[in-house]
C-alpha cells in the first residue's frame, strides 16, 4: 500500500507505557517518540487551502498540491489529510456523486487530471501518510438544489435532502442516505491505497438559533424504539460511525478510521463523566457520541479539535488535555490533539494566541500524558506561510528529528 515501514517494537512499548499501572496514578511523561502523528488538514471547501482558487489549469493545481506536501515533509510532518469530499462531491472519479466544483468553478466539469490518486502517489513518494478526509452529511453552503449539477443525487432524491442553516444536509435519519454516503465515500477507498479513512466535526449541523432539522418524517418511520429524538438521532450516527468501520476493513484490510470531533463531549456541568467545560456539546448539539466511539473501539484514533488556548475559561487545553487522556486510557483508539494553528497570530483572537510560543506549550504539556499520540495542524495554508512563526517554534522545539506515523 505504498506505506512507510512501521516501528513495531516502538509502538508496542509506547502503548505498555500508556496503560501500564493503576489506571489512577499519574502518568509518566511520554519519551520523545519516534512513532507519533505529526499531521496537517489539507482543506479544499470554499478552496481554504487548495487550490488556492477556482479554474486553474491541471498542471497549477498539481503543482500547488505538491508544493503543500513539500511544505509538510520540509516541517518533518509525516501525515496529510486531505479533504477530498467537501460538498456532497468528489475529489476523484467517483461513480456516485461529481467532479468538486472547488477544482473547475463548475461541479461536475472533470479537471482533466485525478487529484486524489496524484495526492496519494506523492504523499508516499515523501514518506508521508494520505488520510481521505470526508464530509459526511453537506451536501451544498447554500440552500438552493437548483445549483447542483442535474445528475446529482441531491437532485434525484430530494426526500433525502434538509435545508438548515443556509445550507443543504443529507438526512442521516434515513437508512439510505447512510447506505449512499458511505458508498460514495468508500468508493475512493477501494480504488486507491489511501491510508486512512477521516471524518471532520460535522455530523448533525451546529445549532443555529430559531431554526430546526426537519427530520419529522424521518423521526416517524424509524425513531419508534427510542426514547427520544435525540437519542434517535445520535443512534443515526453511531451506525454510519460503526458501518463505515466494518465496511473499511471489508474493501481494504489495514486502511485506518480516524475522526475529528468537537473538542468537548459534555460539560461537567451536564454530565459528571464529562469535561470542567462551559461549551457547545458534541452529545447533545451535533448527536455525536463521541466518548462512546473511543470507549467501543470502533475507530483507530480521535482527534478532538482542542483549539482553545491555555487558560481559557470556557474551554481550558490544560484541562481538555487529560480528560481525553482518561477517555482514551485502557482502549485501542489513539488519541491525537487537533491544535489551531490559525489562531496563531490572530489579532481577533484571545491574548494567548499572540505568543508564537502558545502551540509549543500544547506540545510540552501534552508529553506528560502518554494516551497521547501526537498532533493535528489546521490547516495548511498556515503551515506554509507561517507569519507568526508558531509552527517554526514547534519544529525547532518538538520537532528536530523525523518520526513515523503511529500504527
Amino acid at each position: 500500500m505504498g506505506r512507510l515501514s512501521r516501528r513495531a517494537f516502538a509502538l508496542a512499548a509506547l502503548s505498555t507505557l500508556a496503560t501500564a499501572g493503576d489506571a489512577g496514578a499519574a502518568p509518566a511523561r511520554r519519551p520523545r517518540a519516534t512513532t507519533e502523528m505529526r499531521g496537517v488538514w489539507l482543506a479544499t471547501v470554499g478552496n481554504r487551502d487548495w487550490p488556492s482558487r477556482t479554474g486553474l489549469s491541471a498542471a497549477v493545481q498539481r503543482a500547488e498540491l505538491l508544493a503543500h506536501l513539500d511544505a509538510a515533509a520540509r516541517r518533518r510532518l509525516n501525515t496529510v489529510i486531505l479533504q477530498v469530499r467537501p460538498t456532497a462531491d468528489a475529489l476523484w472519479p467517483s461513480p456516485h456523486e461529481p467532479w468538486s466544483q472547488y477544482l473547475t468553478g463548475t461541479q461536475g466539469r472533470d479537471p482533466g487530471w485525478d487529484p486524489l490518486g496524484t495526492a496519494v502517489a506523492e504523499a508516499h513518494a515523501r514518506g508521508l501518510e494520505l488520510h481521505a478526509w470526508f464530509n459526511p452529511l453537506r451536501i451544498a453552503t447554500h440552500t438552493d438544489p437548483s445549483r447542483l449539477v442535474a445528475s446529482h443525487p441531491a437532485r434525484r432524491h430530494p426526500d433525502w435532502v434538509v435545508r438548515y442553516g443556509g445550507k443543504l444536509y443529507y438526512n442521516p435519519g434515513l437508512p439510505q442516505v447512510r447506505t449512499f454516503v458511505r458508498d460514495a465515500m468508500l468508493d475512493a477507498v477501494a480504488r486507491y491505497p489511501v491510508d486512512a479513512v477521516h471524518f471532520d466535526d460535522y455530523f448533525y449541523p451546529y445549532p443555529v438559533a430559531g431554526q430546526t432539522f426537519d427530520d419529522d418524517d424521518a423521526y416517524d418511520a424509524h425513531g419508534g424504539a427510542f426514547p427520544s429524538r435525540a437519542a434517535w438521532r445520535r443512534d443515526n450516527i453511531d451506525r454510519l460511525v460503526r458501518d463505515t468501520a466494518t465496511r473499511i476493513e471489508q474493501i481494504r484490510p489495514g486502511t485506518r478510521f480516524g475522526i475529528s470531533p468537537f473538542g468537548v463531549w459534555r460539560n461537567a456541568s451536564t454530565d459528571p463523566r464529562g469535561s470542567d467545560t462551559r461549551a457547545l456539546q458534541s452529545y447533545d448539539d451535533v448527536y455525536a457520541d463521541t466518548r462512546k466511539w473511543v470507549r467501543e473501539n470502533w475507530i483507530d484514533y480521535i482527534c478532538p479539535q482542542l483549539y482553545w488556548h491555555m487558560g481559557n475559561a470556557a474551554a481550558d487545553y490544560a484541562k481538555l488535555v487529560p480528560w481525553w487522556a482518561q477517555v482514551a486510557r485502557g482502549t485501542k483508539t489513539q488519541l491525537y490533539v487537533g491544535e489551531a494553528l490559525y489562531k496563531a497570530g490572530d489579532p481577533a483572537q484571545a491574548a494567548g494566541w499572540q505568543d508564537p510560543a502558545e502551540l509549543s506549550r500544547h506540545l510540552t504539556y501534552a508529553r506528560d500524558h502518554p494516551e497521547v499520540r501526537g498532533h493535528v495542524y489546521f490547516a495548511a495554508r498556515e503551515v506554509a506561510q507561517d507569519a507568526h512563526g508558531a509552527m517554526a517554534r514547534v519544529v525547532a522545539d518538538h520537532y528536530r528529528q523525523p518520526a513515523a506515523p503511529p500504527r
